[in-house]
């Protein structure tokens, strides 16, 4: 071992490094959403038949950044009858947390900053505490229509993740792992490998739940993060504006940076989870005779492309489907949703006790 491998297995050295690492995925996750936050705006201006914004540099690529900028040097209003240690606490508390959350994502074969063994039971303890923000923020404005914005919005997350649990037991079931490192590696290969599609042919029967399944945690994902048509916590004709009334300035635009992390993370994981991850669908024996760095390139490159297909379905949802009404969303994920997923664990799981086992 020399002397610059044997420095970052110390103590100091391993430091530093996850340090680099979590630097280079915040800003890696911060870069990106400045770009599909654009393309968001793109797609919805082109199913409108209209530019979008194009002024700000080149095809209008710089638009987010001119918004950032927008939002960092407006003068921060706070109420005067708001709690202002939590006015404040909340919109940093989304942030964090929906940063926090990027620790298990493996992006490629070994390029994850935390392995975790339980990663998804860490996604799901991360998420559950995302209601907190919301809450606190609703809470904190001292108004009617914040705190009943908030307490919606709540209501409608904490819904939408019973389902969004069940659907991963079944990922944890075909997998017999929670690592999601693993869910990965054992969805390489050809594309009916994935998970969407059974896992295998083995197991290519559950491809009758695990497909229907993928589509439930994909509208799950749009509840979870206030996605049209799930926006209901913040439609202008019902709540105005939900939780964000009183926010301006920095303070909501953490709480908006949050929002769309939390909707690329959910892209993440449905593309970790069910279409194989950083594996692009058919055996990549080409790559064992290339530098290793060069190889995971590759795999980062089919991640992303996965994360903005999917970025890019839940951007047309936004400008194709009407608004639901918040009980024709409550009646989808407590009638619709959560029966169908309970039903769709109990087969995975007799499938797995008596087909496979057997």
């Amino acid at each position: 071992m020399d002397a610059a491998t044997s420095f970052w297995a110390t103590p100091v050295g391993w430091t530093l490094a996850t340090l680099g690492g979590i630097l280079l995925v915040v800003v890696g996750i911060l870069i990106s959403l400045a770009f599909l936050l654009l393309a968001d705006r793109k797609i919805w201006a082109g199913v409108q038949l209209r530019k979008g914004p194009n002024v700000v540099g080149p095809f209008g690529l710089l638009q987010s950044f001119a918004d950032f900028f927008k939002f960092v040097l407006k003068e921060i209003v706070i109420p005067a009858g708001s709690d202002k240690v939590v006015f404040i606490l909340a919109p940093l508390i989304s942030f964090v947390l929906a940063f926090i959350a990027w620790a298990v994502i493996p992006f490629a074969p070994g390029w994850v900053v935390s392995d975790l063994n339980v990663g998804i039971l860490y996604i799901l303890a991360i998420s559950s505490l995302g209601v907190y923000g919301i809450i606190m923020g609703g809470w904190a404005s001292n108004s009617k229509y914040p705190f009943l914005g908030s307490l919606r919005s709540a209501a409608q997350m904490v819904s939408y993740e019973v389902s969004m649990g069940l659907i991963i037991v079944n990922v944890i079931l075909l997998a017999g792992t929670m690592n999601l490192t693993q869910i990965v590696t054992q969805q390489a290969g050809w594309i009916w490998e994935w998970n969407m599609f059974g896992g295998g042919l083995e197991t290519l029967p559950t491809i009758i739940v695990m497909l229907p399944m993928t589509i439930v945690f994909f509208i799950s994902a749009l509840a979870e993060t206030n996605r049209p048509p799930f926006d209901l916590p913040e439609a202008e004709s019902e709540l105005v504006a939900g939780y964000q009334v009183e926010y301006s300035s920095t303070p909501y635009l953490l709480f908006m940076i949050g929002e769309y992390a939390n909707i690329v993370f959910m892209c993440a994981m449905i593309t970790l989870l069910f279409c194989g991850g950083w594996n692009p669908g058919f055996p990549t024996e080409f790559l064992n005779s290339v530098p290793a760095f060069v190889a995971n390139l590759f795999y980062l490159a089919v991640f992303a492309v996965k994360v903005v297909f999917w970025f890019f379905m839940i951007a047309l949802v936004k400008a194709f489907v009407p608004r639901y009404r918040y009980d024709q969303l409550m009646r989808l994920g407590w009638k619709i949703f959560l029966p169908a997923s309970l039903v769709a664990v109990v087969f995975v799981a007799a499938w797995r006790v008596f087909a496979v086992g057997a």
